[in-house]
């Protein structure tokens, strides 16, 4: 299971270098080189939040049941938790550089893939392979970044404005999304293919090319690339299947003891190689632990929520998926316009703080959910959740991405950044997959039953942030760590 992917290397004078003089003030150039790795993570989100607003448009044309339906977001996820860890190890190895604008390449196509079929089963094959190509480009993104900015307030800096970029996306995704499927579905897929075109494009040219990364040659680790990324689709695969076939028939326990015995030969691997795609050591540090169980607590938690808002507002309240994406913009606003504060926040009292005081607010959100009912009062009832849901947004997700990669070298950045993607939509995954099946215990009958029904999945939410929020405090804990000297900016970008 070799990689070989070879990029013709830019030498024109065009190519920038990257320098800055002080730690504080950032040249053109690496400005130009941060803003098209934004627009990578902004393309990601905007993808996402597209097509699921357009999910019962292609269901009417392509005659797609619900079950199958739920594979063309599904199989976006199957694709991308299967392949984030591999994907972070990979731009280690290979250079983040090549395989950021191989994955964006591959990403484009898949998108025109999507938005030409009318057969069922190529569209959802085209949302696995753009999601595992979105495997590739997040964490060499990621990993460019943390190379780049010295750990300190300028790598704070530069990661709330990268990871608000993610957020204004997906809000902005889910506005287009309602107004690309008035036009027609498939412009929610042809839409990303000309702009990842645009960006693989500015890419070639505003990243410089340095080839492979520096050092010795590492070896690679293709038994734990097999066990691992097979562990993982069958995770992400047995998680949501389970609510249709039952999370206690054979087949789902059965695959459930691969997935153990995949994941313990995967350990025995990486204790015995010479160089393990997963260094074990590094989940002993504390930034990377509580990072990545936070993620899986964050995204799990909102992937449920958004799953019963939805339902609640377009199935109950019939409002119209435009009426839907308004209701949950002011979460994005928010996000947009606070994240790329956060990085000062952080500075000033510690990823450990922010992160806890993102996932409180969290924990409120869902809690004040619980007040809706059959006609319910916008202001009152629902926008005081979407407030508390973009305070939470804004202050966690750029501060997990910063706690994930503290205290990691250079040569692991892609790692950490894989491990805490992974963490995220695995997350996800398995929350959403609880939360449907708490839904679909009860079978109610009359609108006071269907809201009532919502209340378990609504407490499970908000169990899973509180879960959360005891683990940041626990192995991370509240104290402000100590003040250090930030070092000078690398006078150019390093191992891309």
């Amino acid at each position: 299971m070799h990689l070989h992917v070879v990029l013709p290397t830019v030498t024109t004078p065009a190519t920038p270098v990257l320098s800055a003089t002080s730690g504080t003030r950032w040249p053109a150039s690496l400005w130009a080189a941060l803003m098209l790795l934004c627009g990578v993570l902004f393309l990601d989100g905007l993808d996402v939040s597209m097509v699921g607003v357009a999910l019962p448009s292609i269901g009417s044309e392509l005659h797609m049941s619900t079950s199958s339906l739920q594979w063309v977001i599904s199989g976006y996820v199957l694709g991308y938790g299967g392949f984030l860890l591999l994907g972070g190890r990979t731009a280690d190895l290979l250079g983040r550089r090549r395989v950021l604008l191989v994955a964006l390449g591959i990403f484009a196509a898949a998108s025109l893939l999507g938005g030409l079929v009318d057969d069922p089963t190529l569209l959802i094959a085209a949302r696995f392979i753009k999601g595992a190509a979105a495997a590739f480009t997040a964490p060499a993104g990621l990993s460019i970044i943390t190379t780049t900015f010295p750990e300190g307030p300028s790598r704070n800096r530069a990661l709330s404005i990268y990871t608000a970029f993610g957020a204004s996306g997906f809000s902005s995704g889910l506005i287009l999304g309602g107004l690309m499927t008035e036009v027609g579905w498939r412009w929610t897929f042809l839409l990303p293919a000309p702009i990842a075109i645009a960006v693989l494009i500015a890419g070639i040219r505003l990243i410089p090319n340095h080839g492979r990364p520096d050092g010795p040659r590492q070896g690679y680790d293709v038994l734990g690339a097999a066990t691992s990324t097979l562990a993982l689709l069958l995770l992400v695969y047995t998680v949501v299947s389970a609510s249709s076939v039952g999370w206690a028939s054979p087949i789902t326990l059965g695959s459930f003891a691969v997935v153990l015995a995949l994941v313990v030969a995967f350990v025995m691997i990486e204790r015995r190689v010479a160089h393990p795609l997963l260094r074990l050591g590094i989940l002993r540090n504390k930034n990377v632990l509580a990072a990545d169980l936070t993620a899986m607590a964050v995204f799990g938690s909102y992937a449920g929520f958004q799953f019963i808002g939805t339902i609640y507002m377009q199935s109950l309240l019939h409002w119209s998926p435009l009426s839907m994406a308004l209701a949950f913009l002011p979460a994005g606003l928010i996000v947009a316009f606070g994240g790329p504060r956060t990085g000062a926040l952080v500075n000033r009292f510690g990823a450990g703080r922010v992160v806890a005081l993102g996932l409180a607010s969290f924990v409120l959100a869902y809690g004040l959910f619980l007040q809706i009912d059959a006609n319910p009062n916008y202001a009152l009832a629902i926008l005081p959740s979407m407030v508390l849901l973009g305070l939470g947004f804004a202050l966690s997700f750029p501060a997990l991405n910063i706690q994930a990669t503290t205290g990691v070298g250079d040569d692991e950045q892609g790692l950490a950044s894989g491990l805490v993607q992974t963490s995220f939509q695995v997350g996800g995954a398995i929350a959403l997959a609880v939360v449907t099946a708490v839904l679909n215990a009860t079978t109610p009958r009359t609108t006071a039953e269907v809201i009532a029904s919502y209340h378990p999945a609504l407490a499970v939410v908000t169990g899973i942030a509180l879960a959360g929020l005891i683990a940041t405090v626990a192995i991370s804990g509240l104290r402000k760590p100590a003040a250090t000297e930030e070092p000078a900016l690398e006078p150019e970008l390093a191992q891309v």
